[in-house]
């Protein structure tokens, strides 16, 4: 039996409840048939202010946790204690972003949905509202029990996992331990199994220029990095690395690897969303075209768009869906493994 995918609103006030009533509404033909099913959790007026602009069509009725629910509802996250205005920031948001994620970790460890997938939230806002996170994996690994989680990014054929993500520069040698380097590749191994890759071979990127230059330009690649590798290779693992972060995206993308490991935040970010963000040349604007942000090693399934709240656009009906249905896609593979 097909069970629902919960989609948490994030940030009310971004444009999370535009691309998600876009996204259902791409999505119908699926809802209507019963081979997907989505429980909205969020901010009912927010979610309603959205679909009567962009989605008038659609139907997401309200439902009650102990009650049977339609192809497609809504959770109403909390009581709604002040208006929310798109596009501007608010402790009030915050809060909610909270709640809803809240709902859907609980709702999926019991079992009544099969996994998150995660509108943006914005961290200020999230912090103003009392909760003191870094970001979404930081909340669900908290909310979860979890310490070691991962992040992993994925564009097409470019899948990159990361070593480190929300840190400062000057903090990442230091985190780039054994013990973490082997978590992310036995997290991303199995992530890759999981959506189809019956042997994945994993690069990962080195850390300094040249992979060190033979130590001329520091010596954690080869002191680290490169004996952790050897050791998963022993274990059976197809690993190759470490590779200079210059040239590595470059193989992946042309396939001569499943996925890349990197060792922080900007190495693995840049090659994807670069890829992800589609550029208007006449214009020089851009929208968010494609990617999804997966969070492994917890022990419920968490997929996410790959792009912010977007408060500048939030409420003006260009926002796009296409990375909220990719993350939905995403989901649905890793709760079927």
């Amino acid at each position: 039996m097909t069970r629902h995918l919960a989609i948490t609103m994030g940030d009310p006030a971004g444009i999370g409840p535009e691309i998600i009533v876009k996204a259902c509404r791409a999505l119908a033909p699926r809802l209507a048939d019963g081979t997907l099913k989505l429980l909205v959790i969020g901010h009912g007026s927010a979610l309603e202010r959205a679909r009567a602009a962009f989605a008038p069509e659609l139907s997401i009725p309200a439902v009650a946790l102990g009650n049977d629910w339609p192809a497609l509802a809504f959770l109403q996250a909390g009581e709604e204690a002040a208006p929310i205005e798109a596009g501007v920031l608010s402790s009030e948001a915050g809060r909610f972003a909270y709640l809803a994620i809240e709902h859907g970790v609980r709702l999926a460890q019991a079992g009544r949905v099969g996994g998150l997938v995660t509108a943006p939230l914005n961290k200020e806002a999230l912090n103003n509202a009392g909760h003191h996170y870094a970001g979404h994996t930081e909340m669900l690994a908290d909310l979860t029990g979890v310490k070691g989680s991962v992040m992993l990014l994925a564009h097409g054929n470019m899948r990159v996992s990361h070593v480190t993500t929300h840190c400062a520069l000057e903090d990442v040698p230091r985190r780039v331990t054994p013990a973490r380097i082997r978590l992310v590749l036995d997290l991303t191994h199995k992530a890759l199994r999981d959506l189809g890759i019956a042997a994945p071979h994993i690069a990962v990127a080195a850390l300094n220029p040249h992979a060190g230059e033979g130590g001329l330009f520091g010596r954690q690649d080869i002191d680290v990095v490169a004996p952790t590798i050897a050791e998963a290779v022993r274990d059976g693992l197809r690993v190759t690395g470490p590779v200079p972060g210059d040239t590595v995206f470059v193989k992946l993308r042309a396939g001569q690897f499943d996925a890349v490991v990197a060792m922080y935040h900007d190495q693995g970010h840049i090659p994807v969303k670069l890829l992800g963000f589609h550029v208007d040349p006449a214009t020089g604007k851009w929208d968010a075209l494609s990617g999804v942000n997966i969070t492994l090693g917890l022990p419920v399934i968490r997929t996410s768009v790959d792009h912010g709240t977007a408060f500048d656009i939030a409420g003006q009906g260009i926002a796009s869906e296409r990375s909220l249905v990719e993350a939905i896609e995403y989901a649905e593979q890793l709760a079927a493994a």
